[in-house]
């Protein structure tokens, strides 16, 4: 008997578990409630190019003209390409003093001063020459390369059609094998989730370098896509 209760509690529990995870939906006669998921796939859109300009001088007023100097060449490498210097961020100028730590005064021995250069591109066919001469230029000693998809919501609303209408087809053949027709919807809802950003990582000025000497590593293979899904639960009435 008390193994009888024992199961019957857990029963419980996991019911209870199972109802805080959805909606809470009355049934009501006549009525079919399903649950379905679906996905989008698509190709990344965007190339997001990320590094930083750091410099180091004796005086700040020295420090902040190096790291003008730095960002004109940024400006000069987007312009080569054809890309107005407009389409990157940069971030504020932050200056630094520099202390030599092995003097008990710690004196200041200089003054770092550091930006942020965020550049997107919809032409992948750019990164390679832009990587490239931000390489040449010594303008930073890595860079971050990501590919994402800006149009996300279309892409959710594709996942959501998908989830929508395998929840129907689901919800049709109960309808059909009980002998009855599936009418209109009465309820749904709806969770969409996106996995995480493709990232290719940081690349260090040689690899950049060599990235015209041979075929990039990617060549001749299938994409990584993004993938977005949908949860969609539904209630359609039953004719």
């Amino acid at each position: 008997m008390k193994s009888a209760l024992y199961l019957l509690a857990l029963s419980v529990l996991a019911t209870a578990s199972v109802a805080q995870e959805h909606p809470t939906v009355t049934a009501q006669p006549n009525t079919v409630y399903v649950g379905a998921d679906g996905k989008f796939e698509s190709a990344p859109d965007t190339a997001v190019i990320q590094f930083n300009i750091s410099v180091q001088e004796n005086t700040s007023q020295a420090a902040y003209d190096h790291a003008s100097k730095e960002a004109e060449q940024v400006r000069q490498v987007l312009r080569t390409n054809g890309i107005d210097p407009k389409a990157a961020n940069l971030g504020f100028l932050s200056v630094q003093p520099v202390y030599d730590w092995k003097n008990p005064k710690q004196k200041v021995i200089g003054y770092r001063v550091t930006t942020d250069v965020t550049l997107k591109l919809k032409d992948f066919s750019k990164i390679g020459p832009i990587t490239q001469q931000l390489a040449d230029a010594n303008v930073s000693e890595t860079q971050t390369l990501n590919y994402t998809l800006e149009n996300i919501d279309e892409a959710k609303n594709r996942a959501v059609e998908d989830a929508y209408r395998r929840s129907r087809n689901s919800a049709d053949a109960i309808a059909r094998a009980s002998g009855r027709t599936l009418g209109e919807l009465s309820y749904a809802s709806v969770d969409t989730f996106e996995n995480p950003r493709i990232v290719q990582g940081r690349m260090p000025r040689p690899m950049a370098a060599m990235a015209q000497a041979a075929p990039a590593p990617t060549e001749e293979f299938t994409p990584q896509t993004v993938t977005i899904t949908a949860h969609v639960n539904a209630l359609f009435n039953l004719k």
